[in-house]
């Protein structure tokens, strides 16, 4: 999709998180404290990225995962004279957040600090319509 055409479509925060490698503000963030079951979907393509299942709270400000659905692009990232992996999202290439090597040893020690801003949350009773019916699976205890 044109970058034009993502102007449109997303709103300002998002185009600035995804587009400009942008960071929304700690804290104050739609998915944050997301209580509710279901799957997270990059806003830019679509493709999905995280289940609740994966998500706890790291006390960061961002929500947080332990591992995402499918292997995410990586890049490295100096920028702020930090030395951080970048995460993006392999279709849309949309700046999703950062991994660290700081989560939960129990499940592999990796916590994906993503901006709510790239994703759209589907609740597990929504998956069926919104065409993600195949992950409803995930959700089965």
């Amino acid at each position: 999709m044109r970058k034009k055409d993502l102007k449109k479509r997303l709103t300002p925060m998002q185009y600035h998180v995804t587009q400009e490698d942008g960071t929304e503000p700690p804290f104050a963030n739609e998915y944050y404290h997301n209580e509710q079951e279901g799957l997270y979907v990059d806003i830019v393509s679509g493709e999905p990225l995280f289940t609740t299942n994966e998500q706890f709270d790291a006390g960061c400000g961002w929500p947080s995962f332990t591992k995402p659905i499918e292997q995410l692009k990586e890049d490295f990232d100096s920028r702020y004279g930090m030395r951080r992996t970048e995460v993006r999202s392999k279709q849309g290439d949309s700046h999703l957040g950062h991994v660290f090597n700081d989560g939960p040893k129990e499940t592999g020690g990796l916590r994906y600090c993503i901006n709510s801003a790239s994703m759209r949350f589907i609740p597990v009773s929504k998956l069926e319509e919104e065409g993600f019916g195949a992950y409803k699976d995930m959700f089965k205890k």
